[in-house]
């Protein structure tokens, strides 16, 4: 690896001295380096030309970088400077000897799958964007519902209506969708999860639906409620009535370093407070 692009959230105190630091470290292992300023959102993916991204921040970071890496092959090692991060999985106090292993391929890299989103508008594709955790369908007004007429495989699951609908990779199944009451999976499966939020109905309950397939939702008209896209918390996008939004797993999976199995259930422990065993 030749070349590296380090993603510094700004909003991080120590990401930038972190960084500068990080970037020495680097060129003196003869690893050309840029530093990359990342405010939270960016209309950019500057990963052209690089070999690896380095991010400096939290899981949002991390999405950011996913989102751009991923078509391009590109692995991305994410340090965690925040509480103990999903995604973020290498911590700060050992970021050297982590990415020093990464260097040598004796770091193994985790395959995530990403979740592709497509737009269309009076039959004309308008907007694409992948996501590593979910696409959030919902009323750009609080306390308004919108109605989605749901498909998957041309299997229709009828009209959904709700405050609105994730649609997650397992990646994502911590996330949003987690806190609206769907399933965690284990993020080196492939599945698409659908969760609603606040759904009108009970009976609209999350599913977990396989890899292979394509869920379709059509936008119906609603008395006083806008409807927005958003991928990833970061990517948006206003909806009319009439769009159809297809989602389905990416041709591309992400690569990321320090996300292994243990890393990822130490986080479960932490955050859901789990207990009964010894290292509760």
């Amino acid at each position: 690896m030749k070349k590296c692009l380090i993603v510094v959230n700004t909003y991080k105190a120590e990401s930038q001295s972190l960084g500068t630091i990080i970037k020495v470290y680097l060129e003196q292992r003869n690893i050309m380096c840029d530093i990359f300023l990342f405010s939270g959102a960016s209309p950019e993916y500057p990963f052209h030309g690089y070999d690896f991204a380095v991010t400096l921040g939290g899981d949002g970071t991390v999405l950011f970088a996913a989102r751009g890496c991923a078509p391009l092959g590109i692995p991305v090692f994410p340090i965690n400077l925040g509480e103990f991060g999903f995604i973020a999985g290498v911590q700060k106090i050992c970021w050297q000897a982590a990415l020093d292993s990464f260097l040598e391929g004796r770091h193994n890299l985790s395959p995530r799958s990403m979740v592709q989103v497509v737009v269309s508008r009076n039959g004309q594709q308008c907007f694409e964007t992948p996501a590593l955790n979910d696409v959030v369908v919902v009323a750009k007004a609080a306390a308004r519902l919108v109605t989605l007429q749901v498909s998957f495989n041309g299997i229709s699951f009828g009209k959904f209506q709700a405050d609105g609908i994730i649609v997650a990779t397992a990646t994502g199944s911590t996330a949003y969708s987690a806190a609206a009451g769907g399933p965690i999976v284990d993020p080196s499966l492939d599945a698409l999860i659908l969760s609603p939020v606040c759904p009108f109905s009970l009976s609209n309950r999350p599913l977990v639906l396989p890899a292979d397939g394509v869920l379709e939702a059509v936008v119906q008209p609603s008395r006083d409620a806008g409807v927005v896209m958003t991928a990833d918390g970061q990517v948006s996008m206003d909806l009319n009535t009439g769009d159809v939004i297809r989602f389905s797993l990416a041709k591309e999976k992400v690569l990321l370093a320090g996300c292994s199995a243990e890393s990822f259930y130490s986080a479960l422990r932490s955050k859901l407070h789990w207990s009964g065993g010894p290292r509760a």
